[in-house]
């Protein structure tokens, strides 16, 4: 065996198909084996393969060239996918259980078996991520555990047109290459190019590539938006080049002197950078060609932002990669596009330390960022193992084995150690929410039944001042003073509602009650206020009366009635 191991990814880009074999360390760095690279500007366009035979060359010159630098045959590679027709699609799907029951793992990968059968015409879902599930109409990252009779659960599906994915296929058998996996290349980029506090709180990643600008929207650790925009640092150079300036030189005029933004009074009418030896340019003509462009692409970029639906939700701000984000004063041209602060960072390298001995390659410049990103995604070998001619010692092989199968039982329990403390953290999460749960409802049983008590109370005060009041009724008859009695009947009114009302407020908090204990002295508590209420309507009722009788007697037929009444007794 040859004993070698390697990781192989390989980028489509726009300007060239690049090629890197390396490996990521213990420590999280990446060691990079061999890098190199072809030419694709007449193969390639927005990052989409349009010339199969050449873009098959390019690929055996590049696999050739990692084979002679890492003196060892390669036996497949990693790809990564891009361009302008990549794009996120949301889609939600509801399943319907036969009866309520726990979510399980199968429940759960059902819903995304069924969303992975969602048809869209031209197009291919290349990979989902789930964004939340809803269980009786409460939101969960993860559903399984819950109880529920249904399941809904929202998709963000990255797709491309169709033809993408079977051209880059076809290109590889042509050259007789095979494909260890497909990896979406801003999904890559953003794991290692973003922190876990910016991909947390919600951040944009933009990839300012060479004919295409990729927008990413992280939030809550989750990609959220995701569209390639047709338009790149290459329009620049062809806005130079409108100029009647030579593509290599309207590059260089680019790189060296162009503005993204720049402050008004900076250029003066005398400033003026060498086209070449024989010509200049007017620095502000360059600088206003520059930001025009720029600013028409960060604008499109602030469009998807607001498209996503977080415009105002991400606080880590804008991340610009890519080698677009060289350009001067790219900073200062995405905050002119927005009256508040936004925060933007030029992610001009990886996180991860990358070691190789040619120092070209790790120019911190954004340009290879993607092609780190993808190594460091690989995880099968792929170096060929077809036999040598020269044979291993029998106990070196022996060794080798040992050593592996060692390193294999490590793996797995470290595995399973990692399982159960996983386990045990989301039991321990259950039972503190559980405890929480419980401790709530047991707050909100008891406000609810002081408050019945409260009404009890109520109403039982309310009854003494209608009794108070007829005792004034009565003193009202004797004293034949219809004002009295009209006022006794008003205070008793008042007291009735007054009960009526403290009644209604302890119907509204036994409602609230849901443990039984409690549920059971609060309905004897409410069957005494419904006593005391109804004896309370009998009295106010009875006073209501009394006043009228007293205000009859009082009257001028009463008094005259009661006089004629005398006289025949008489």
């Amino acid at each position: 065996m040859t004993g070698k191991e390697f990781i192989v990814a390989i980028e489509l880009g726009s300007s060239k198909i690049a090629g890197i074999a390396g490996k990521k360390n213990n420590d999280g760095s990446i060691q990079v084996l061999a890098y190199t690279s072809e030419d694709a500007s007449d193969c390639i366009r927005k990052g989409l393969i349009y010339n199969i035979n050449k873009t098959a060359m390019g690929l055996t010159a590049v696999v050739s060239e990692l084979e002679e630098q890492l003196k060892c045959k390669i036996a497949k590679v990693y790809v990564g996918i891009g361009g302008q027709s990549l794009r996120s699609i949301k889609n939600f799907v509801v399943d319907q259980l036969d009866a309520e029951r726990v979510i399980s793992k199968e429940n759960v990968q059902h819903l995304m078996d069924i969303n992975r059968q969602t048809r869209y015409k031209d197009l291919d879902i290349l990979d989902v991520v789930p964004q939340e599930y809803k269980v009786k109409n409460s939101i969960h990252t993860d559903p399984v555990g819950v109880l529920g009779s249904q399941l809904e659960g929202h998709f963000l599906n990255i797709v491309a047109r169709t033809s993408v994915k079977r051209n880059i296929m076809t290109c590889f058998e042509q050259a007789e290459i095979e494909i260890a996996g497909f990896f979406i290349s801003p999904m890559a980029l953003a794991d290692i190019v973003l922190t876990d506090i910016e991909r947390r709180s919600g951040c944009v990643l933009v990839d300012f590539g060479y004919d295409t600008t990729t927008v990413a929207v992280y939030k809550n650790r989750v990609l959220r938006h995701l569209v390639v925009i047709p338009l790149g640092s290459n329009n620049i150079t062809k806005d130079i080049c409108s100029l009647q300036i030579e593509d290599s030189e309207a590059e260089t005029l680019k790189c060296k002197y162009g503005s993204a933004f720049t402050m008004p009074g900076v250029n003066t009418d005398d400033d003026e950078y060498p086209v070449n030896d024989t010509r200049k340019i007017k620095a502000k003509l360059l600088n206003e060609i520059v930001a025009a462009r720029v600013e028409e692409i960060v604008a499109n970029v602030q469009r998807q932002i607001a498209l996503s639906g977080y415009e105002n939700k991400l606080p880590a701000g804008i991340i610009v990669t890519g080698g677009g984000s060289n350009l001067r004063n790219l900073q200062d041209a995405f905050k002119q596009q927005k009256s508040d602060y936004v925060k933007v960072r030029i992610a001009n390298f990886v996180i991860p330390d990358v070691k190789y001995i040619d120092s070209t390659v790790l120019e911190q410049d954004g340009r290879r960022n993607t092609i780190f990103a993808l190594l460091a995604m690989g995880k099968e070998n792929c170096a060929s193992q077809e036999k040598e001619t020269s044979t291993l010692d029998m106990f070196e092989q022996q060794q080798e084995e040992e050593a592996r199968r060692r390193e294999a039982e490590e793996r797995e329990r470290l595995e399973k150690e990692a399982a159960a403390k996983a386990k045990a953290q989301e039991e321990a999460k259950r039972a503190k929410e559980a405890k929480e749960k419980a401790e709530l409802e047991n707050q909100i049983n008891n406000n609810a039944k002081k408050d019945i008590d409260a009404a009890a109370a109520n109403v039982a005060n309310a009854l003494k001042r209608i009794e108070d009041a007829k005792k004034k009724v009565k003193e009202a008859e004797t004293n034949k003073s219809g004002k009295e009695a009209q006022q006794a009947s008003q205070m008793a009114d008042n007291a009735l509602k007054d009960a009526l009302d403290a009644k209604r407020q302890a119907a509204d908090s036994m409602a609230r009650i849901t443990d039984e204990a409690f549920l059971k002295d609060a309905r004897t508590v409410f069957v005494d206020i419904e006593a005391k209420c109804k004896e309370a309507e009998e009295l106010a009722k009875a006073i209501r009366d009394k006043k009228d009788e007293v205000k009859r007697q009082n009257s001028f037929f009463g008094r005259l009635r009661s006089v004629g009444e005398t006289i025949l007794e008489d």
